[in-house]
């Protein structure tokens, strides 16, 4: 049995897929990305007249990541804190790696507390984004 969540606040998911599905104590997020839920506007992305991108900023998309998370989190009952596993995607390694590092580590500043972490190089998103964060928390039980 599992429950499943639409996040009101988080960005519509590109296909027919939940933001997130709980079962039992876990709570397994679909893949979030750096989209503005009210505009649907990419953070950081800058684009040539004829709508091809420009260019982009993957500190500006990593910060709208994890506020889309967190959006998710919290509307699924769970916290920030309460994050196990997380799997980041991002389509240039050797250019976005150091300074998404640096961003994880304001939001993750203590190794001990940090969710654990696969990072992986791809070639491509489903739109234009730089990175994309998958993720597994485990949940509180009311009694904890």
């Amino acid at each position: 049995m599992s429950d499943v969540i639409q996040a009101a606040s988080a960005p519509k998911p590109v296909g027919v897929y939940p933001h997130a599905r709980r079962v039992g104590d876990l709570l397994f997020l679909s893949g979030i990305g750096p989209r503005d839920p009210a505009t649907n506007e990419i953070a950081g992305n800058e684009y040539f007249a004829d709508g091809r991108l420009r260019k982009y900023d993957i500190e500006a998309q990593a910060r709208a990541v994890f506020a889309n998370v967190r959006a998710v989190l919290t509307e699924s009952g769970a916290r920030w804190e309460d994050l196990v596993d997380v799997t980041v995607y991002l389509t240039d390694m050797a250019r976005d790696f150091k300074a998404y590092n640096a961003i994880w580590a304001e939001h993750f500043a203590d190794p001990a507390s940090a969710p654990c972490r696969t990072t992986l190089g791809i070639t491509a998103l489903p739109t234009p984004i730089a990175i994309e964060l998958k993720c597994v928390a485990a949940l509180r039980r009311a009694e904890d």
